[in-house]
């Protein structure tokens, strides 16, 4: 099967990580895509878009914005398949599964989603600070 074509492993996969290191002094997480393109995630941002319930809840209207998460780290990365990481943040949030598929697109789309979480938190108030 040629790189980028859907291998049909039921997630919508079509790049795969080739290679994937967790910078825990950095607070940063790294993937290397098969297409050749490599992704390094913040902690936080990874925190904040977490693929959890508990984070998107179980349709648009419930999505929750995370705030306080500056400092977060990653404590280790556990396998899911061949299709995911569960990451586990050293706040001990650990229920989001982060797909192959979900770590490419928050990827290609981080500035942007970055900049709308940002905002969300400016508009309700909110700091990236963790409350004292």
């Amino acid at each position: 099967m040629s790189a980028g074509s859907d291998t049909g492993d039921g997630f919508g996969t079509v790049h795969w990580p080739t290679e994937i290191r967790l910078k825990k002094e950095e607070k940063r997480l790294e993937v290397d895509f098969d297409d050749g393109r490599t992704f390094s995630y913040p902690a936080e941002f990874l925190r904040v878009v977490s693929p959890s319930a508990e984070v998107q809840g179980h349709n648009p209207s419930q999505k929750q914005t995370v705030a306080g998460r500056r400092h977060v780290g990653i404590m280790r990365l556990e396998p899911v398949g061949n299709y995911a990481i569960r990451i586990v943040f050293d706040d001990l949030h650990d229920s989001g599964i982060f797909t192959w598929k979900y770590l490419y697109e928050i990827g290609t789309e981080q500035d942007a989603l970055w900049a709308e979480y940002l905002g969300e938190l400016q508009a309700k108030g909110l700091s990236r600070d963790p409350r004292r």
